[in-house]
């Protein structure tokens, strides 16, 4: 098996929460556990704290601005999700309310916005999408939104480099994710793309 076919194989956040990003609703969905995964905090925590807000029925921006910051925070709680949990629910509330004062839906933001670099820059108009949470959330679209080109973020990038892979962008996910589980905890010896590591311990 090639490296490539490798990196295809390996799940994406996305899919692990059993979202189809050819969906809109479950777009929105990732937008809302992109907004969780992009703090300094373990992918456990955001993946727990997202099947909470699922579990709450909390699906939707209508709904999110309706459950209110004291719920909100409530919900961030009781998934692990304590050390931003006041912040977060802030932002939530006021980047849902933006996104519908502004656009009305996420599918209208993408369609309004000119080109990827413009999508890019509507989407951190929302109170808590930075340029992380933004690349977290557009890299997982690309080919299913045409405006989502995101340029490959610093550790795709040092992770190509490493594999001698010449195109970061169709496997940035995958990269992302070896970088987390495998090369940051250096376990080399498990690692599914260790045979074509250059950095391998």
């Amino acid at each position: 098996m090639s490296l490539e076919e490798t990196l295809r194989r390996i799940p994406t956040y996305a899919e692990e929460l059993g979202l189809n990003l050819h969906r809109a609703e479950d777009r929105f969905k990732w937008l809302l556990a992109s907004m969780l995964f992009a703090k300094r905090i373990s992918a456990e925590i955001a993946k727990r704290t997202f099947r909470r807000f699922m579990e709450e029925g909390l699906d939707t921006p209508e709904k999110i601005i309706e459950a209110g910051w004291d719920r909100l925070v409530e919900v961030l709680d009781s998934g692990g999700y304590v050390r931003y949990d006041f912040s977060t629910a802030s932002n939530l509330l006021e980047a849902m309310g933006r996104l519908l004062r502004a656009y009305g839906s996420l599918e209208r933001l993408h369609d309004e916005a000119e080109n990827p670099r413009d999508l890019e820059r509507r989407f951190q108009t929302l109170k808590g999408l930075g340029p992380v949470g933004v690349n977290i959330f557009l890299r997982e679209l690309r080919g299913i939104w045409p405006k989502a080109d995101p340029r490959p973020g610093e550790i795709a990038e040092r992770m190509a480099e490493t594999l001698r892979l010449s195109d970061p962008r169709p496997y940035e996910s995958a990269l992302v994710r070896i970088y987390l589980e495998f090369c940051k905890r250096h376990r080399c010896d498990s690692c599914p793309v260790a045979e074509w590591c250059r950095g391998r311990r």
